[in-house]
């Protein structure tokens, strides 16, 4: 995260004068909110869409029940990974699954 005192102070014209002033409400505000943004702008990057997916957020996105995905499971349509007792899906696979 960026943050210079410019940005956090845009309305001080002399930088050196910070070293002597207090923290205002004001100035909290305008920190809170470059935080804030800087927040979003990093959940944005991270919020693309995972390369494995667990069984119930496959369920939720195909809209289906457990029998059904586990049918696709046996059937060999959906192929899985089952790491511990985890099984995971890969979001490639269930996309091409979408498109037929």
């Amino acid at each position: 995260m960026d943050l210079n005192a410019r940005k956090l102070f845009p309305e001080v014209d002399n930088l050196e004068l910070l070293n002597y002033q207090l923290i205002t409400k004001k100035d909290l505000l305008n920190f809170s909110n470059l935080l804030f943004e800087a927040l979003k702008d990093a959940a944005n990057i991270k919020a693309e869409t995972p390369q494995w997916l667990k069984s119930s957020e496959v369920r939720k996105l195909l809209k289906i029940s457990p029998g059904t995905l586990q049918t696709l499971r046996i059937n060999g349509t959906l192929q899985y990974n089952r790491i511990g007792g985890i099984l995971y899906y890969k979001y490639d696979d269930i996309k091409k699954l979408l498109e037929k």
